[in-house]
C-alpha cells in the first residue's frame, strides 16, 4: 500500500477515535454536563449543595450549598464544593455550623436553605446571606440570616437575623451589580410577594431601598445581567412539586419589572425539566455565557436529588433555555449571541 495513502488512513482512525479530525472543539473524552444525572465529587460522593450558588475569584469556583444530610438537627448547615473548570468538584466540607447553645437562635434544630455568598471589597470579609427558620417554629419564622468570615471557606459565624424592612423573608439570592452594591432579592408575604432590597455597604444589613417586583406567587430567584438588562428567573410555589419556570426583565434592578412566560424548552418544560430554579452562573472569559442552575427536590432523599445545569440563550429580548441531555462548555462557541 502507498506509504502517503497508508498515513492518511491512520491519521484518520485516530481522528476518529479522539473526535479532533479538522479542528472539532471537543474530544469525545471531554469533560461534559449531565443534566440531573448523579453528580460525583473527587471523593465519588454525590454533590450535596442543594438551594446553592457559586462566588468564582482567583480562578477558582466555590459551589455553596445547603448541606441535606442529616437534616436541620445535624449541626453542619451549609457546605462548599471548589472546582477549577467547573466539571470536577472536590468537597470542601461545611462551612457553616449550628451552634449547640440552646439559647442561640442558630441552633440544633432551625431550618437553613439557600446559602449565598459575597465578597465585600471595602470590608476583606466574605459575606453568607441565608433562609432562616427558627427550631421549633415550623415556617412562621420567615428570616434572613447573615453569617460572616474571613475566608472564602469558612467557617462562617454566624451574626444576626432579621426581617427585611419588617417582610418575610423565604427563598432568596443576592446580586452584587457592577457599581459594587448588592442586593438581596427575596419571596416575601407567604411567598406571595418577591422584593428585591439593597444592602448596606457592609453587606451585613438591609437598607430601605425596598421595592416589589411582582405579587405572583413565585419563589427560587435567579439573577443575571446582560448587555444592560437586568433578568430574574423565578419558580411557582408547588412544594416539592416541579413546576414552569417564568422571568422578568428590567432596565434597572429597582424596576419596574416585566414577566415573561416560561423559557424552557424540550422535554417536560412545562415542570421545568423536574428542577427548580436555585442560581444562574456567568461563564468566566465567555462574555455572553450563562448556566442556569437548578435542584431535583426529593423529599424523602434531598441530599441524592440531583442538580440540573444548563445553557441560557438568549436572542434579541428572548431567553430560552434548551433540554441538553450531555453537553459542556463549547456549547457557547456557536450559539453566544
Amino acid at each position: 500500500m502507498n506509504k502517503l495513502l497508508l498515513r492518511v488512513i491512520l491519521i484518520l482512525l485516530l481522528c476518529s477515535v479522539t473526535g479532533e479530525f479538522r479542528g472539532l472543539a471537543v474530544s469525545t473524552n471531554a469533560p461534559m454536563f449531565h443534566p440531573g444525572a448523579s453528580w460525583p465529587d473527587s471523593g465519588g460522593v454525590h454533590i450535596d449543595a442543594h438551594g446553592g450558588a457559586i462566588l468564582y475569584e482567583h480562578n477558582t469556583f466555590y459551589w455553596f450549598g445547603e448541606l441535606q444530610k442529616g437534616g436541620p438537627r445535624r449541626l453542619p448547615a451549609a457546605s462548599v464544593y471548589i472546582s477549577t473548570d467547573l466539571y470536577h468538584w472536590t468537597n470542601g466540607g461545611a462551612v457553616l455550623t449550628r451552634s449547640t447553645d440552646p439559647k442561640s437562635g442558630f441552633r440544633a434544630g432551625c431550618t437553613v436553605e439557600r446559602p449565598k455568598v459575597l465578597h465585600n471589597p471595602r470590608t476583606g470579609k466574605y459575606v453568607m446571606w441565608l433562609h432562616l427558620e427558627l427550631a421549633g417554629q415550623g415556617y412562621n419564622s420567615a428570616l434572613v440570616a447573615v453569617a460572616v468570615s474571613d475566608t472564602v471557606t469558612g467557617p462562617y459565624h454566624y451574626a444576626t437575623s432579621f426581617r427585611p424592612n419588617g417582610n418575610m423573608s423565604r427563598d432568596m439570592n443576592l446580586f452584587l451589580d457592577e457599581d459594587g452594591k448588592a442586593y438581596e432579592i427575596y419571596s416575601a408575604r407567604e411567598n406571595y410577594d418577591l422584593r428585591i432590597c439593597q444592602l448596606s455597604d457592609d453587606f451585613l444589613s438591609a437598607t430601605t431601598n425596598d421595592v416589589l417586583i411582582a405579587s405572583d406567587h413565585r419563589e427560587g430567584p435567579a439573577p443575571f445581567k446582560f448587555h444592560g438588562r437586568y433578568y430574574l428567573i423565578t419558580s411557582a410555589c408547588t412544594g416539592f412539586e416541579p413546576n414552569a419556570a417564568n422571568y422578568y426583565t428590567a432596565d434597572t434592578l429597582l424596576g419596574p419589572w416585566t414577566a415573561h412566560a416560561n423559557p424552557c424548552v424540550g422535554p417536560r418544560a412545562q415542570i421545568t425539566f423536574g428542577g427548580q430554579s436555585t442560581s444562574v452562573l456567568p461563564v468566566p472569559g465567555k462574555p455572553g455565557a450563562f448556566i442556569f442552575m437548578a435542584d431535583r427536590w426529593q423529599a424523602s432523599n434531598l441530599k441524592n436529588s440531583g442538580h440540573i445545569w444548563l445553557p441560557i440563550q438568549i436572542k434579541g429580548d428572548q431567553l430560552t433555555i434548551p433540554w441538553k441531555d450531555k453537553w459542556n462548555l463549547s456549547w457557547f462557541d456557536q450559539n453566544q449571541p
